[in-house]
C-alpha cells in the first residue's frame, strides 16, 4: 500500500521561518497548545480564534488551505460524529468547540511534523529524555515508539480511505459498523505484522 504525502503530515522540505525554527520549540509550542486546549474549548469562540491561528502557521508555512484540508479529511467522518452527539447532548456551541478544538489539534501537530523532518523530532525527545536514564528509562526505545507512532498515523489514515472507498462500493454507505469492523481488523492485523517485525529484530523486551 502508497500512502501519498497528501494524506497526512509528512514532511516537506521549505525554508519558512516555521521550518527554521528549533524543533524543540515547535514540539514546546504543540505541547503548550494541548494544555491550553482545556480552557480554549470553553468557549467556542477561542477555539475558532486558535484554529484561526493554526491556518496562519500553514500560510505563513507556504502550504495553503488546501493541505490543512488535507489533514483534517481523513478523520470527517469522527469529526461528523463527535458534533452530532454534542450537539444533541449539549448545544450548537458545545459542538463548535469539541469538533474545533480536535481539528486545531491535529492541524497543528500536522504542521509541525509537515515543516520538521522525523528525525529531528526524535532527536528532541531523545535528547529531552536523557536525563531520565538514571531511572531506567531506555530514551532511544522512547525515540523509537515516538517514531512508529508518527509513521502509524498516516498508515491508519491510508486504511480507513481504503475501507471507506470499499463501504462506498458495496452500497453500505451510512452504516457504521461496516466501516469500523474492518478497518479494526485491518489495523489490528498490521500491527501484528510490525509486532513480528520488531522482535525479528530484537526488540522483543
Amino acid at each position: 500500500m502508497t500512502i501519498g504525502i497528501n494524506t497526512l503530515g509528512l514532511y516537506r522540505p521549505g525554508g519558512s521561518p516555521l521550518h527554521r525554527a528549533a524543533p524543540a520549540v515547535k514540539l514546546l509550542g504543540l505541547l503548550a497548545l494541548g494544555v491550553a486546549s482545556v480552557w480554549l474549548q470553553q468557549r467556542w469562540w477561542t477555539v475558532l480564534i486558535a484554529f484561526a491561528a493554526v491556518t496562519c502557521g500553514y500560510l505563513v508555512a507556504g502550504l495553503g488551505p488546501g493541505v490543512l484540508a488535507r489533514q483534517l479529511r481523513p478523520m470527517w467522518w469522527l469529526l461528523a460524529f463527535t458534533a452530532v452527539m454534542n450537539w444533541w447532548l449539549g448545544d450548537w456551541q458545545r459542538a463548535v468547540a469539541v469538533v474545533g478544538m480536535i481539528a486545531t489539534l491535529v492541524a497543528a501537530a500536522a504542521l509541525v511534523t509537515l515543516t520538521t523532518p522525523t528525525t529531528a523530532l526524535i532527536d528532541v525527545v531523545v535528547r529531552a529524555a536523557g536525563p531520565l536514564r538514571r531511572f531506567g528509562v531506555d530514551a532511544e526505545r522512547l525515540g523509537l515508539t515516538l517514531l512508529l507512532g508518527i509513521r502509524c498515523v498516516p498508515v491508519i489514515a491510508g486504511l480507513a480511505r481504503e475501507v471507506r472507498e470499499a463501504q462506498i462500493a458495496r452500497g453500505a454507505v451510512r452504516d457504521l459498523r461496516a466501516f469500523a469492523v474492518p478497518l479494526l481488523v485491518r489495523a489490528l492485523r498490521d500491527a501484528d505484522a510490525m509486532g513480528e517485525a520488531l522482535v525479528a529484530r530484537g526488540f522483543d523486551d
